[in-house]
């Protein structure tokens, strides 16, 4: 556009010097990427999901007392008799800590998802930071006698976490065509974060107190601090990259002799320059960068085609919620969220029973759960791998032309959509086993599931709707399956009371259920078939990609 305008003249006589400085400028910026990358993964593994390595600290609470005045003897124990005490409302009560802690980490995801797109990265992460560390601080100051706290601890805890992920999942447009790979590995790191617990749980058997373990992840918010002003964008960070989009605080100065096009307007700060980039981006990111370059060929001799191609129509927020895209992946985040949020809501009590009550057995088994978790990080990019190798396979039986490479972007989703399912359905009729070893099985495949899901999740959502919707479709999505996680109380009740324990019919019931999402992938695939027939129609006007996209998001339920 303006880079190559009165380059020769603005370029200095020491031509060396200046290609020396723009490449030691190119490599800078690929060691700050490559920092953010990496801190932000370290951020997601040892703090944005916490919450879900709930077991594990459940145990803790339990040998410290927490709510063991809801302890019961049983009404036919003899005075003489060594039964343990009826524990079921202590369960109970851990049970909705949990139910309500998860149900806040999805619902509360679509105002701060607002909060992200309207108000940026800083604000957003500033947010989470405050959250985190008063769920953190409350914990530490926990007792026995104030036990209740563990409420609004949890919540917070799983409030600031979601935040932080949300605004971690940006630093995969910083790398380009690894993109969908980079924010299922950071939604691995987020499961696999639920294995903090665990450490607190090997810690405190080693002498360690939970307080002070606690204060010390309080202590840790200066490196969220850290993170947010040096290696995190003000606003957004664009999809795709503008020529020398720069990032943080810290953004050196640059020879006047490798100007780029945001460089030559004026020489503003880098926030300055991203904030005004991403305004741009956000509305260009929907064609991609063929249409970007379309519309500057366009431009040149075609008065009509250039007109046509400065007013891009702009897919809106409901036509997205009103698709049918939207609504079955809804049905297929929310029925598999519930069958995991019930299993881990449960463990502790199932494997008591399975155990026979064995205190040493059980904390043998959570260990291994916890130690499951861990691999979430490891699991989580093979679906991001499964989503990019097959999108480039798409496009090499295409041909280049932006069309098809959205084509190929939503059709590479429907191969990880089916195959999070079966491993689900898989995952839950291990569960349905009453058989203790069988439930190491049971382990590996929901880890495997859970990292698939909500990689999955967030890379359908980033690749089938417009990027400047990403946050508020993301929030919507987990605040709507959220509703729908609050079954899991119920749920929990009716195998602790009528069932008596054996959640064996409750999981039948549950594999049953997961026939629905299948639907999703069935849903998608139909939907690239049917683009595939418009964009081969000849008569078709306007931008090919933008028609198809437009079309295919408006058509409602």
């Amino acid at each position: 556009m303006l880079r190559g305008i009165g380059s020769e003249k603005e370029s200095p006589p020491d031509q060396q010097g200046s290609d020396f400085k723009a490449m030691e400028n190119l490599s800078s910026g690929k060691a700050k990427r490559l920092a953010t990358l990496l801190s932000g993964l370290v951020e997601c593994m040892f703090f944005a999901g916490v919450i879900f390595g709930w077991a594990s600290l459940v145990f803790v609470l339990k040998d410290l007392n927490y709510f063991k005045d809801l302890c019961v003897p049983f009404a036919n124990q003899t005075a003489n008799s060594t039964m343990d005490e009826d524990c079921r409302a202590q369960d109970e009560q851990f049970s909705l800590i949990f139910t309500i802690g998860s149900f806040m980490n999805n619902f509360m995801t679509f105002p701060t998802g607002y909060i992200f797109d309207r108000f940026g990265t800083t604000v957003a992460r500033l947010i989470a930071i405050s959250f985190y560390t008063t769920g953190t601080l409350l914990i530490a100051f926990s007792s026995e006698a104030t036990a209740m706290i563990l409420f609004p601890a949890m919540s917070l805890l799983s409030v600031g976490g979601i935040l932080l992920i949300l605004t971690n999942m940006q630093v995969g447009n910083l790398f380009g065509k690894h993109r969908s790979t980079i924010i299922t590995l950071y939604n691995g790191a987020f499961d696999s974060s639920s294995a903090v617990f665990l450490i607190i749980k090997l810690l405190y058997e080693q002498g360690l107190k939970l307080n002070a373990m606690f204060l010390f992840i309080s202590a840790c918010s200066a490196w969220h601090l850290a993170r947010t002003f040096f290696l995190m964008p003000r606003r957004h960070i664009p999809y795709p990259l503008p020529p020398g989009y720069t990032y943080g605080v810290s953004c050196q100065r640059k020879s006047r002799s490798y100007r780029t096009y945001e460089e030559q307007r004026c020489p503003k700060s880098s926030d300055e320059d991203e904030m005004h980039d991403s305004d741009i981006l956000h509305a260009d990111s929907i064609l991609g960068e063929e249409h970007l370059t379309t519309k500057v060929i366009a431009g040149k001799g075609d008065p009509e085609a250039a007109s046509n191609s400065k007013k891009p129509a702009v897919i809106s927020f409901w036509s997205c919620v009103c698709s049918k895209l939207f609504f079955w992946h809804l049905v297929w985040l929310s029925v598999m969220q519930l069958r995991h949020y019930l299993f881990i809501g449960t463990l502790n009590p199932m494997l008591e029973l399975l155990a026979g009550q064995d205190t040493a057995l059980v904390s043998s088994y959570t260990n291994a759960f916890a130690f499951t978790q861990l691999c979430g990080v490891l699991c989580a990019p093979w679906n991001g791998l499964i989503l990019d190798r097959h999108k480039r396979g798409q496009k090499q039986e295409g041909s280049s032309h932006g069309v098809l490479d959205s084509l190929a972007d939503l059709r590479s989703c429907v191969l990880s959509l089916a195959i999070t399912v079966l491993q689900c359905m898989a995952f839950s009729i291990c569960a349905s086993i009453p058989v203790l070893p069988v439930q190491y099985a049971t382990f590996i495949l929901q880890v495997l599931s859970r990292s698939f899901l909500y990689g999955g999740n967030a890379a359908f959502l980033a690749v089938a709707f417009p990027l400047e919707h990403f946050g508020k479709l993301y929030g919507l999505v987990m605040g709507l399956s959220a509703l729908v996680a609050l079954l899991q109380y119920p749920c929990f009740t009716l195998i602790k009371g009528p069932l008596r324990g054996d959640s064996f019919y409750v999981n039948i019931g549950f594999i049953v259920l997961m026939l629905l999402a299948f639907v999703s992938p069935l849903v998608v695939y139909l939907e690239c078939k049917r683009r595939q027939k418009e964009e081969a129609t000849p008569h078709n006007s306007g931008s090919p990609a933008l028609t198809a996209g437009k079309s295919g998001l408006e058509s409602s339920i």
